[in-house]
């Protein structure tokens, strides 16, 4: 029987998630009670990288440690002159062995259309073979005159990759993506 938390989804849904899918999706299980967005925990996507940071360093991925340059996980999109980096963007993880590219969103992810700017960066980015974006199920916070405002941030994820992968005019570079709502 497969766990309920956290929800996730395999793009292109024809094909069987990798093994390293297990790996993400238990550590996500195991953090459940600092990170579940059902439970009213909001927490920014930096902090929700610092609670997995150790478990995804243990399964060999290099993690974003903070903000600053040399804190940073950065990932060539161009080579220039001598070979130095004339293009690059940051992600919050990646794991070499596999190409794995990882980031983690919270509110903005999709009204701040984070998820759109995710799958273009690591598009981009070379030895990119998965992208894994992890957001919330759902996302709460204040809208107009203070009322409460609740976003499903991974429903709509969701929708977005399969409208992605149904239509065929669009097509990303990459052997899977794994979208986790956590």
């Amino acid at each position: 029987m497969v766990a309920d938390y956290p929800r996730f989804v395999f793009f292109p849904m024809a094909k069987r998630p990798p093994g390293w899918t297990n790996d993400i999706l238990e550590l996500l299980r195991k953090n459940r009670d600092k990170i579940d967005t059902t439970r009213r925990l909001q927490k920014k996507s930096d902090e929700v990288l610092s609670i997995i940071r150790p478990d995804l360093t243990n399964i060999k991925f290099t993690v974003e440690k903070g903000k600053r340059n040399e804190d940073k996980i950065i990932r060539p999109v161009l080579f220039g002159e001598m070979g130095v980096f004339a293009h690059k963007y940051d992600i919050d993880a990646f794991r070499e062995d596999d190409g794995i590219m990882l980031e983690v969103e919270a509110g903005r992810a999709i009204k701040g259309n984070a998820i759109y700017r995710d799958l273009i960066h690591m598009s981009l980015m070379v030895d990119a073979k998965y992208a894994v974006i992890a957001m919330p199920l759902s996302y709460k916070h204040k809208g107009a005159k203070s009322a409460l405002v609740e976003v499903a941030s991974y429903e709509t994820g969701k929708r977005l990759l399969e409208a992605i992968f149904a239509s065929q005019r669009l097509t990303l570079p990459f052997d899977g993506i794994l979208l986790i709502g956590y």
